[in-house]
């Protein structure tokens, strides 16, 4: 399993050894699966991270299998999911709680309360009009320069298996986002822009929330997992992130496992950090309230979407 750097459980390059919490909360939009995937109760699988999606599913009535390679990250969404624990900050949270500080630090206008203002918005043609006057000016376009090209401080602080991730130009690209979830979302909807531009907590729900569907917390790497199950065991499988970082070996072995273990007419979707172009996939990123995401695949097993 060498060509998956998340077998590791560490995307920072930081002393010390083992795996560690990567993700605190999971930045991806349920809404997502909810159109594409058949109707609940359906059986889907989805990656562990941090719980959120594996709970969503099963909110709606699914009977979730939720597969994470990384033991730490699997016994936290556990504990999410069926306890009810409180969000902790991963290494994802932890990189971008110093973003914000130096953002807020040297830009008046990324300060709060001036940003939470934004952030209530629910208007996308007034928000659009604030991303563009008060907040996408040069200095962020210098900080984000500086913090998020292939030479900026992010590919520096990532572990070498990961640093090929980010993007020729990823601060152009994510400032484009941006401006595309915000003129088509409203704000004061969006608990994701919210939770990536500020750090605001989504509202807490009760402790062991009682869930119409199931969830099945499975540690492995998934495409393992998808090659162990019978062949059609899934009607459906959420899988973000998982190519953010593996070789073409890997990426090839996962498209084989998917389209074996997801039944005909079955749904899969697939998110990624990178770009596509003009691809559909990155047509599709639209659709979701994150900006974090540069291409969506919806695809039909045994066809297309």
């Amino acid at each position: 399993m060498t060509d998956n750097p998340w077998t590791a459980g560490r995307v920072l390059a930081l002393p010390g050894h083992g795996p560690r919490l990567l993700f605190g909360r999971m930045y991806e939009d349920p809404r997502v699966e909810a159109r594409a995937f058949p109707a609940a109760p359906a059986r889907v699988l989805c990656v562990a991270s941090a719980g959120d999606t594996a709970a969503a599913l099963a909110r709606a009535g699914y009977d979730v299998t939720a597969v994470d390679v990384n033991p730490v990250q699997l016994a936290y969404a556990r504990a999410r999911v069926d306890e009810g624990a409180p969000a902790a900050p991963g290494s994802a949270e932890l990189m971008l709680a110093a973003a914000r500080r130096a953002t807020a630090a040297a830009l008046p206008g990324w300060r709060a309360p001036a940003l939470h203002e934004f952030l209530d918005l629910d208007d996308p043609c007034t928000q659009s009009r604030w991303w563009r006057t008060r907040l996408d000016g040069p200095g962020l376009r210098l900080l984000m320069g500086m913090a998020l090209r292939p030479v900026g401080v992010l590919a520096a602080a990532l572990a070498p298996g990961f640093r090929h991730v980010v993007p020729a130009r990823f601060d152009t690209e994510l400032r484009t986002r941006v401006a595309r979830v915000v003129a088509r979302h409203p704000n004061a909807d969006n608990p994701l822009l919210a939770g990536l531009l500020a750090g605001r907590a989504p509202k807490p729900r009760a402790k062991a929330p009682d869930l119409p569907g199931t969830v099945r917390f499975v540690l492995g790497d998934v495409a393992e997992h998808l090659e162990a199950v019978p062949a059609g065991a899934y009607d459906a499988v959420t899988l973000s992130n998982v190519l953010d970082g593996p070789g073409p070996a890997y990426r090839r072995r996962l498209r084989t496992a998917v389209e074996r273990a997801v039944r005909p007419g079955g749904t899969a979707v697939l998110r990624s950090v990178g770009g596509t172009g003009g691809t559909t996939a990155a047509v599709r990123a639209a659709e979701e309230r994150c900006p974090l995401w540069g291409s969506l695949y919806v695809t039909t097993i045994g066809g297309t979407r």
